[in-house]
């Protein structure tokens, strides 16, 4: 190794020295003690399992719908201790994980689904307000911004053609000095800037917020409760917990990643891997060599990108480009933890942003993502409509989860609205294959999706057979 190429590795690797293996989000003095365990025998009207975004808001809309109704909600471990509590905080407006991936599956309900999604964004900043949720919520947008020539061309042609189909309302083309204008880093060269689509928020104080709210309509929460089995039980359900049990005359599954008591509905999502760290608070100093003045989202526009935000005490989020999936789809502790791409993307952010040289890392962590074919959620319902599902979000759920909460209660009420009425809805996507396909074809998507971003885009002859029928793997 030369010895330039020795330094810089030692820099990285000296940002990592006092790292703590631990999501940052969750690492807060203010976190609340979890709800006791349920023992014994519980009845409600409407049981919901899983304690992350997409149970807490189907339990929080289950109550403002019907205050009457008697909602319980059990969570295996602790509120929000999953993708929920380890996610960027990147709350989008997009229920189709993106324009692009929407107009290409939904062209004749894009617009309809974008009205939705913007809807849903609004009404969450008014429960935000509305509940006092101290959750560190700014609606800031998000840049996409071109790191390569080829990126950047992409992202003009891809502004025009909105543009011509009326959708560019609030997204403006930025050239090389109008991105660096708004956070300076060399290796930008052009950026897709979302002025309204993108809040950024707290992910955990989010969750928090979300089950204070729960409990103080009455939902009645119990932490540390697995649900381990799910049954007909005269009208209505039975699940099965390890002290007790639950019947309800409706079940709400937001168990998303974890393996789901519609046993059927495994298959359409597998597990992935996404890592990010977390900076020291940035001085008044470092902070200016960067900018960021707007406090915007930022994601590269790379097949394996990285997405990167500031958090309300100045520390710079860093994640993403690593994707992994575990072989045979396992969900393990261990998995959280990866020190080789902690220091793979260490490199990165210092390739980004070289004015922040002796910028340490505080946090590191990972978290697994359920990943589903088509990149966005899918819906469905099962013993005969007494049980409904939301899954399958891909890594942007934060927002969209609480539209996915709204289906569920929409199908479990058996009603037709604006929502079970779109395709999106209606439809789920191709569910992955069995081992060892699905592990060979993922591997292969990975590789290919690298050597497009090393030869300006191109894709090879596997990702456009993946283009044309709909299939993909992403982080």
């Amino acid at each position: 190794m030369a010895p330039s190429a020795m330094t810089r590795g030692n820099q990285w690797t000296k940002s990592l020295s006092d790292v703590q293996p631990v999501s940052y989000w969750l690492d807060d003095p203010g976190k609340p003690h979890p709800e006791p365990a349920l023992t014994g025998a519980e009845t409600c009207d409407l049981l919901v399992v899983g304690g992350g975004y997409s149970g807490l808001w189907t339990a929080l809309l289950a109550k403002e719908r019907d205050p009457g109704r008697e909602v319980v909600l059990v969570e295996g471990r602790e509120v929000g201790w999953a993708a929920s509590g380890r996610n960027g905080g990147f709350c989008a407006a997009s229920l189709t994980h993106g324009l692009a991936n929407g107009l290409a599956r939904w062209p004749d309900e894009i617009g309809r689904l974008e009205e939705l999604g913007a809807r849903n964004l609004d009404e969450i900043e008014a429960t935000v307000a509305r509940y006092s949720l101290d959750c560190d919520f700014e609606r800031t947008g998000e840049i996409d911004v071109a790191t390569e020539p080829h990126q950047a061309s992409e992202l003009r042609d891809w502004h025009e053609e909105l543009e011509r189909a009326g959708l560019a309302d609030g997204i403006e083309f930025l050239d090389t000095d109008a991105v660096r204008e708004q956070v300076d880093s060399p290796t930008f060269l052009a950026g897709l800037y979302d002025r309204r689509g993108v809040a950024m928020l707290h992910p955990a104080k989010l969750v928090w917020g979300l089950k204070e709210a729960c409990l103080r309509l009455g939902v009645r929460v119990y932490e540390h409760t697995p649900a381990l089995q799910l049954k007909a039980y005269a009208a209505g359900m039975a699940v099965r917990t390890p002290y007790g049990s639950v019947r309800a005359r409706r079940v709400a599954l937001g168990t998303n990643i974890f393996p789901n008591l519609v046993k059927r509905v495994r298959s359409y999502t597998v597990p992935v891997y996404d890592y990010a760290m977390m900076t020291e608070p940035l001085t008044a100093d470092q902070l200016a060599s960067v900018g960021w003045r707007n406090r915007q989202g930022l994601g590269d526009s790379a097949n394996q990108f990285h997405y990167f935000r500031l958090s309300a005490d100045n520390r710079i989020l860093w994640g993403g480009y690593d994707a992994i999936y575990p072989y045979g789809g396992r969900v393990r502790a261990e998995y959280d933890d990866r020190p080789e791409t902690y220091a793979k993307l260490a490199e990165h952010f210092f390739t980004c942003f070289p004015q922040l040289e002796g910028v340490r890392f505080t946090h590191a962590w990972g978290g697994a993502i359920d990943t589903c074919s088509r990149f966005s959620a899918f819906f469905g319902t099962a013993h005969q409509g007494k049980v409904a599902y939301a899954a399958g979000y891909t890594g942007l759920g934060v927002g969209a989860t609480r539209f996915g909460a709204d289906v569920m209660l929409d199908l479990l009420a058996g009603e037709r609205t604006e929502r079970t009425e779109l395709d999106m809805v209606r439809r789920k996507p191709l569910p992955f294959p069995p081992e060892p396909f699905a592990w060979t074809g993922i591997a292969l998507t990975k590789w290919s999706l690298a050597q497009a971003d090393a030869r300006g885009g191109r894709r090879n002859l596997w990702l456009r057979t993946m283009d044309r029928l709909g299939l993909g793997f992403d982080s």
